[in-house]
């Protein structure tokens, strides 16, 4: 029997990977729309920093909060990107973004305390905050706002319990970028600012904005990490920016359920802030063209995209036309057509219908997934 704590929703996006990475060891060639993650090696001067760190033997635990140099080079980071005052005590490296994520939440929310996030959203947000005690309040964002989260929609929202908003900018699944007007008026309405930013650096029109332009460390907490921008996503680094008593609970967390990220990925982190500038555009560009391509040959086959996405790389495309089962069409696309895709109810009622596309792959697999994907929808259309 296990407890009800551990009653979780499934991550949906994993539910179809696996069941079309098993079609994939019974010899079927399935093409992956479904996971973000970027299909590039990790830049070599990540590779070489961690290859030098263990020939230094950097193999043993490291300071709980992370080691100084890597704080320093993220701290530096948001001062030069952002002009954000960020110092090394306001940072606290973690095993990936998503125990950073769980840390925040288990340190600032009791039970019964309030978020207030989007609708649709990341499909994890939701159980993060629940399983520490709080209370999700969806606020729904809609095409015709440009998937903008109103600050005056938010502001109803708000009650006595409200601790946090949560925002992720450029967002998953969306693709859209926030305003930095909408940022600065979220952080005037009382509660601390929790910004996702895992996709900053992956934008194709204008510039992403952080929280941290608008308010410090007491009105906000940024949460970020090296999986999407420098392609690191099993390397497992992340980290969070915050106030330092919101810090020093978290470093108890840390401290007790984790101990520290892993030295010899800690050095690799600060390569990849200091010495891959020129593969991180590389790496950008050919999504840009990526998303141009899949932008393109979407509107080929009919398809709706209802806000053309401008950062990170997903596409979140109507289906309304035939399906109100998100979930049941994209098991039908994989075993039919064998594209696998994500289905919008992952990411909120309000996304049900939609299908995410992630364009995190080659042009060529985009072309081959495309084709696949029209005959399906033609044989829909026939039906």
């Amino acid at each position: 029997m296990v407890s009800s704590r551990a009653d979780v929703k499934p991550f949906l996006v994993m539910e179809i990977l696996e069941e079309a990475v098993a079609m994939q060891r019974a010899g079927v060639d399935v093409v992956h729309f479904e996971v973000g993650e970027p299909d590039f090696d990790t830049p070599e001067p990540v590779k070489e920093a961690a290859r030098r760190a263990l020939d230094r033997n950097e193999t043993h635990y490291t300071h709980s909060l992370g080691i100084r140099e890597l704080r320093e080079a993220i701290a530096a980071h948001y001062r030069e990107a952002y002009g954000a005052p960020v110092s090394a005590e306001d940072v606290m490296v973690t095993s990936g973004t998503s125990p950073a994520l769980s840390m925040l939440f288990s340190a600032l929310l009791n039970p019964g305390d309030e978020v207030i996030l989007s609708n649709p959203y990341y499909a994890c947000y939701p159980n993060f905050i629940s399983f520490a005690g709080g209370i999700p309040v969806f606020v729904d964002i809609r095409p015709e706002d440009g998937y903008q989260l109103r600050p005056d929609a938010v502001r109803a929202r708000l009650s006595a319990r409200t601790k946090a908003i949560l925002v992720n900018s450029p967002a998953n699944p969306t693709g859209v970028v926030l305003d930095g007007t909408v940022l600065a008026e979220l952080t005037q309405l009382g509660p601390l600012v929790v910004s996702d930013e895992i996709y900053h650096g992956l934008v194709y029109e204008g510039r992403a904005a952080s929280v941290l332009e608008s308010t410090d460390t007491r009105g906000a907490a940024v949460l970020n990490g090296f999986s999407k921008l420098y392609a690191m996503t099993g390397w497992r680094l992340g980290y969070v920016i915050a106030r330092p008593e919101l810090i020093r609970a978290m470093q108890k967390l840390h401290q007790n359920f984790a101990i520290s990220a892993s030295a010899f990925v800690q050095r690799a982190g600060i390569a990849a802030l200091t010495e891959t500038a020129a593969d991180v555009e590389r790496m950008r560009r050919t999504y840009a063209e990526r998303r141009r391509f899949m932008l393109d040959a979407l509107a080929g086959l009919g398809l709706r995209v209802p806000v053309v996405p401008t950062g990170a790389f997903y596409v979140l495309v109507d289906f309304r036309e035939y399906t109100s089962d998100s979930l049941a069409l994209a098991y039908d696309i994989l075993r039919k057509a064998h594209v696998a895709v994500t289905p919008g109810i992952d990411f909120g009622s309000n996304a049900e219908g939609y299908l995410r596309l992630s364009y995190a792959t080659s042009i060529e697999r985009i072309a081959e997934g495309m084709a696949r994907l029209g005959r399906y929808v033609a044989d829909l259309r026939q039906s």
